[in-house]
């Protein structure tokens, strides 16, 4: 069953509980499933890696708002960025924990040779490569960093 068909289930199940959180970002993740199928190039049709790196993004965007709205104390905005983000995730892979990133990334470092931080290029394309949709980037980055150092 493809992301689309999910998500309109779900869609479904959503209008019928009335659940308005649940109905706000499905609708936003068919917005989204809807632009990426008719970008430029597409050709109408979505790859599951595109649907992750699209669903990642979304979830970016929330927890990118999160952050905002809780250093300016809004929790009414935070909770409604916390929903939408629990929502999001329940479409993309089980994330890594920071223990299976670090262990994961150290064979990372041997397997280029990295030595220093200047080689943090080498690192992090390949890791970006490996880790799709199993861990975030930005903590990719900072454990990378931190191995390097």
């Amino acid at each position: 069953m493809s992301l689309e068909q999910k998500v309109m289930e779900e869609l479904k199940d959503a209008m019928r509980a009335k659940d308005e959180a649940a109905l706000r970002t499905l609708r936003a993740i068919k917005a989204a499933i809807i632009i990426e199928k008719t970008a430029e190039g597409a050709g109408g049709n979505i790859t599951e890696a595109g649907e992750i790196k699209m669903l990642q993004k979304l979830a970016k965007q929330r927890r990118d708002s999160l952050d905002i709205f809780e250093k300016q104390n809004r929790e009414d905005l935070a909770s409604k960025e916390r929903e939408e983000l629990q929502i999001i995730e329940r479409f993309l892979p089980q994330q890594m924990s920071a223990d299976e990133l670090k262990v994961t990334l150290q064979q990372i470092i041997e397997q280029t040779g990295a030595k220093t931080a200047a080689d943090m290029g080498k690192v992090m394309g390949a890791a970006t490569k490996q880790l799709a949709g199993k861990a975030d980037g930005k903590a990719i980055s900072e454990t990378v960093k931190q191995l390097l150092s």
